[in-house]
């Protein structure tokens, strides 16, 4: 029985918005999503976007111009609203590195959305691009990689990337964020779990099998 198959015996299938401001892979998205189970459409709708179950925040390419396109199209106020009545959203790529306080590209420092503190600066590694499939390592109790293998690889296509997580929560009322990490050179943040906030570095959609349960696990929380 297909993902869809199985959502449709559950219920109706949950609404999944892919942000469209011109930066990222919607279509490969839109088909992953799909495939998972998910009613999905490609929009920059205002309303759209905010009503849906799950919002989609793709990207490709420099830090700078996926900022300047997402404010032209309000994502980083549908982001920010969204997340303040704890509506979920997921970044992929540059849609996750734009979540935190700021990228550096070629010596220019440039403003994240601030969801997280820190910084996305060159990979340091002796290859750059980090361009193929790899393995992370997810901590425990990880509802987005629930079902998955240690040994499961994700494909990742990058140069820049979080070598230092610096958000602590102290908080014994709060959960902390679940970070899974991978490495290529020196260790990254691969992927991030925070409340209604998940991202990941690498491409779920370009990640066969494992991909496609690691979307069918994020559809299942919305």
């Amino acid at each position: 029985m297909s993902a869809a198959e199985k959502a449709g015996k559950a219920g109706a299938a949950k609404k999944v918005v892919v942000f469209d401001y011109g930066f990222g892979n919607v279509r490969s998205a839109e088909r992953a999503l799909a495939r998972a189970g998910a009613d999905v459409e490609i929009t920059r709708d205002y309303d759209t976007a905010m009503n849906a179950d799950g919002l989609l925040v793709p990207g490709v390419g420099a830090f700078a111009a996926c900022m300047k396109g997402l404010k032209e199209a309000r994502g980083d106020w549908i982001i920010d609203r969204r997340l303040s009545g704890g509506r979920p959203v997921m970044g992929i790529c540059v849609g996750m590195q734009i979540l935190f306080a700021r990228g550096i590209e070629h010596g220019v420092q440039t403003d994240g959305l601030d969801e997280w503190p820190g910084a996305v600066e060159p990979l340091q590694a002796e290859i750059v691009p980090h361009m193929g499939w790899n393995t992370v390592d997810a901590p425990a109790g990880s509802e987005l990689f629930a079902g998955l293998d240690a040994d499961a690889r994700f494909y990742f296509v990058h140069s820049y990337a979080v070598h230092d997580w610096s958000l602590d929560v102290h908080n014994p009322l709060m959960q902390a964020p679940k970070v899974t990490w991978s490495t290529h050179g020196k260790p990254f943040v691969a992927a991030v779990e925070n409340g209604a906030l998940w991202a990941t570095q690498f491409h779920p959609e370009k990640s066969g099998d494992a991909g496609a349960q690691l979307l069918t696990n994020w559809i299942g929380t919305l």
